[in-house]
């Protein structure tokens, strides 16, 4: 990892590049995914959303968004999180998460959530949820579906249906909040 890599909140006007970035990471097809149901008509930005920055270039960025799951507040959904295929596998992601889940157990959150692979992100805590305890408004792989406790317990505290924290989102300006996916599509 190169040492003047700089770890910076996202701020609105990075958002075009990092919508490039998970065009050439994920592909056009990754708005199509049960966890961008979730964070339409969300903010694009949160307090915990961070970039890494290379000479001033976006290299890697994650996003954070809050949500609730069962209505319970108090959880992070993870992702995406897109690395620049030319540094992949150098650090970048694992540094992103690490600091993500220090702000937010710093803020306060208890449980960080996402859809992903286990082998990647057991490395910081993530485990698989109990199958049906944590559901999402669409199709997922339940082997997928993982959690970080940040308080510990938290995890069987929560059960139910992942849905954005709509509370923790309304002083949010228009111009931040994601379009829904048959808008942007039509």
């Amino acid at each position: 990892m190169a040492a003047n890599v700089l770890i910076r909140q996202i701020l609105p006007e990075d958002l075009p590049q990092i919508s490039a970035l998970h065009a050439r990471v994920f592909g056009p097809g990754c708005y199509a995914r049960t966890a961008y149901r979730i964070r339409e008509g969300t903010p694009r930005i949160s307090r915990f959303c961070r970039k890494a920055l290379l000479d001033g270039r976006i290299i890697a960025a994650i996003r954070m968004t809050e949500v609730r799951i069962g209505g319970e507040p108090g959880v992070l959904l993870l992702g995406p999180l897109a690395v620049e295929p030319e540094w992949a596998g150098q650090g970048y992601g694992r540094r992103l998460v690490a600091e993500v889940m220090a702000a937010a157990k710093a803020e306060g959150i208890r449980l960080i959530v996402l859809v992903g692979d286990e082998p990647y992100y057991g490395r910081f805590g993530f485990v698989r949820a109990k199958p049906g305890q944590i559901t999402l408004p669409g199709p997922v792989d339940p082997a997928r579906v993982l959690a970080a406790e940040l308080v510990p317990g938290a995890l069987d505290s929560y059960r139910g249906l992942i849905t954005a924290d709509r509370e923790a989102h309304r002083f949010c300006p228009d111009w931040q909040v994601s379009t829904p996916l048959r808008q942007a599509a039509g």
